[in-house]
This record gives C-alpha cells, sequence and structure tokens, in this order.
C-alpha cells in the first residue's frame, strides 16, 4: 500500500535563523514543510521564509520548549545552542535530529578529537591545555595551532602560533594545541545518514581559505585529486558519521597532507558552507537531504551533475550598516552564475552576506569566471563607513 502523508507533511522546529536555515526552509516550503525558527534576531534570514518566527535566545529554556510544543521534530542550524535543555526535552519524548549527545560532542573540540580517535578516525595530533601559558608554549614545536574548546566559528577561536614572540595572542579559555598540519589541500565532504542508517556522500570538494579572515573563501567541486584519494577521503568521512549515529546532514572537513594522509579536521553536525554548490550542481541539495534525512524519508542521489564553484560574499573591510550590493548586474552576465543573498539587515566587515556558484562543463572554466566576478561584485553599506 502507498504511503500517505498529510499536509503540511511534518511540523519542522529550527534552532537557528541564519542563512543556513534561510535555505533550509526555502527547500521545506517547496517541499510541503511547516517551519517555525527560534532566533533572537527580528527578520533574520530564515524568519522570512518560515511560516512562524519565535524570537528568543537559543539558550532560552522556554523558548526551545516553545518550538518543540509545535513542531515534530527539532533540528538545529548552529552549533552554539543549549544542549541541557535539548537532552531534557529528548527524554521526554521531543525527537531531535542530530541527537543532543552528538551536538554536545561535536560542541567541545577535544571531546570531538577524542572521540573520533576513539573510533578510529586520522585527525592531526592534539593535546588538551586548559591554560596555556608563555611557560608551556616555549616546550612546544612551532608553528603550532591552539584552537577553543567551545564557541568558535568562521575562523573565530582559532590562532596560529608561530614562534614564542606570538604569546601575546593566546586565546584565554581551556584550548586544544594541534600540530600545524604540512597541507597539500583542505578538502570537505556532505554526508548524510537516515534514521534507518541509510547513507549518501557527496562528492570530495577542495575549499580554499582566505589567509586574512581564516574563512573559507572558495570551494571547487569535485576537488582535483585522484580517484583513490576520494574514495579514501569518503570512507573515513562516512566511517566518521557512522561511528557518531548521526542523522542529519553532516560537513566533514579535512586535511591532506604533502605525504598524501587525510586527516579529519572538524565535523559541523548540519548542512555546511562546502555544499552550498549543491543548490545548483546536485540532483538532490544539502539542504532538501537534510530535510529526507530528519523526516525519516529515503534520501536523495547525491550526483554532481555539473563542475562549480562556490565563492563566499563577504561585507568589504570598510563597511557597516544597511547593504548595498556593487555590480550585480554585470556579474549576472556571466553564464552559469547564481546569486545567493541572505536578507541580513546589516553588512559588517567580513561577515557572510551572500555567496556566488559558478556551473561550467569544466571546472577550470568555472574557476575562470570566478576570477571575473571576484573583481566585479562588492557588499558595501548605503549610509555608515568604518572608520
Amino acid at each position: 500500500m502507498m504511503t500517505l502523508f498529510p499536509y503540511p507533511l511534518m511540523r519542522i522546529g529550527m534552532i537557528g535563523g541564519g542563512q543556513l536555515g534561510k535555505m533550509t526552509a526555502q527547500i521545506a516550503k517547496k517541499m510541503g514543510f511547516y517551519i517555525t525558527v527560534l532566533d533572537p534576531t527580528p527578520q533574520c534570514p530564515a524568519a522570512q521564509i518560515a511560516d512562524v518566527h519565535i524570537i528568543g535566545s537559543l539558550y532560552d529554556a522556554e523558548k526551545l520548549k516553545q518550538l518543540a510544543q509545535v513542531s515534530d521534530v527539532l533540528t538545529y542550524e548552529v552549533e552554539h545552542v543549549d544542549t541541557i535543555t535539548l537532552k531534557t526535552l529528548e527524554k521526554n519524548g521531543v525527537i531531535i535530529r542530530p541527537a543532543p549527545l552528538l551536538l554536545e560532542i561535536i560542541q567541545d573540540k577535544l571531546i570531538q578529537k577524542q572521540k573520533l580517535v576513539q573510533y578510529g578516525i586520522p585527525v592531526p595530533h592534539f593535546e588538551q591545555v586548559d591554560n596555556l601559558t608563555k611557560e608551556h608554549l616555549a616546550t612546544v614545536s612551532f608553528p603550532i595551532v591552539q584552537k577553543a574548546r567551545t564557541g568558535g566559528y568562521d575562523g573565530k577561536g582559532v590562532v596560529i602560533l608561530k614562534s614564542i614572540d606570538d604569546a601575546d595572542k593566546i586565546l584565554p579559555m581551556p584550548s586544544i594545541l594541534e600540530e600545524y598540519v604540512d597541507l597539500d589541500k583542505e578538502l570537505a565532504i556532505i554526508v548524510a545518514r537516515s534514521i534507518h542508517g541509510e547513507m549518501a556522500c557527496y562528492p570530495v570538494v577542495e575549499m580554499i581559505f582566505d589567509d586574512k579572515t581564516n574563512i573559507c573563501d572558495i570551494v571547487a567541486a569535485p576537488a582535483h585529486i585522484d580517484a583513490t584519494l576520494a574514495t579514501e577521503a569518503t570512507k573515513i568521512a562516512t566511517q566518521a558519521i557512522e561511528k557518531l549515529e548521526g542523522v542529519g546532514v553532516f560537513g566533514v572537513e579535512m586535511f591532506l597532507t604533502k605525504q598524501g594522509q587525510i586527516l579529519v579536521n572538524e565535523i559541523a553536525p548540519r548542512p555546511h558552507n562546502s555544499g552550498h554548490y549543491t543548490i545548483e550542481a546536485c540532483v538532490t541539495c544539502q539542504f532538501e537531504q537534510h530535510l529526507r534525512a530528519i523526516a525519516g524519508l529515503p534520501l536523495g542521489a547525491t550526483t554532481l551533475l555539473i563542475p562549480a564553484v562556490m565563492w563566499n560574499l563577504l561585507g568589504e573591510a570598510e563597511y557597516q550598516g544597511q547593504p548595498t550590493i556593487e555590480g550585480l548586474s554585470e556579474a549576472l552576465e556571466i553564464a552559469g552564475l547564481s546569486f545567493h543573498f541572505y536578507g541580513k539587515q546589516n553588512t559588517q566587515p567580513f561577515r557572510k552576506m551572500g555567496h556566488i556558484t559558478i556551473i561550467d562543463e569544466k571546472i577550470e572554466g568555472a574557476l575562470a569566471k570566478l576570477q571575473q566576478v571576484r573583481n566585479i561584485i562588492k557588499i558595501k553599506a548605503q549610509e555608515d563607513v568604518c572608520k
């Protein structure tokens, strides 16, 4: 007998209302889901699409309970949420995917790394440092990377210490010290896992980071690596998510060393910046895949239909205020270009304001077009200019 679904298909509760929530909500509405968003910011990106917006902190237990009461399943688009309340809600029968315990593991970079080691997943060498001092720093081999155990995102909470002279850059918080990997490339894979244990992997992509901001600048799909390395990376990423018993979509960031070794850097328990290209370039985009996974639906095909590059549009360094988009008409003349604007009410230096995806029959062609558009489109501000 055919399965029958009511309308709406399901009531999704989204914790966090940023750009990932917005893109998830756009697909949710296309598919027939009802979506309620919890976020503290009026007119946050996801609230512009969602059916209902609950205004409140992601750490407000009462607001989280309110969201749970109107939802069939809870999910999130950001890691920095109240897992204590979520675990209590789960014990009381609320369905939360991915599970709060998994979120709690991933929130703490030390615990995340320890779990990956326990599961036999290769990671860079690391050590726990609760209070990094200049004296401790004098005992390490440089360069070395300090990462805050919690709270980091988009390059924040990470510092590269190149010598003892960088002691003034030490992060004053519980951290891990991690070896500085001699990199060939930074890679990523979007991995999906359903409630039934079904798994699907997207192609391995290459991430290129901006040296000044330490924010992902460009994603190229597929990565320029041989098939053997791609197979190994996919196997490692799949094993990590399977061992963690994840449900939903996960971004697995990896290092490819100059010696040809693949190491897992970190895992995001949600749709990921490295998967934005899937909207234009794959059969099923990462946002639809996440909804399918958490709703108990079959996973979609992850086939790459055409090579693609994605470029993060950041707010220009000198501007802050209501955003303006310079060069949009000229950029849209480039064949294969898609423009995504997140609808944030204010721009500020290096804030993620949108992204551009370019598809082409050859990845080299897409990259060449990207170099054109980088010189054309800028996110500035109508009023305030940073001094």
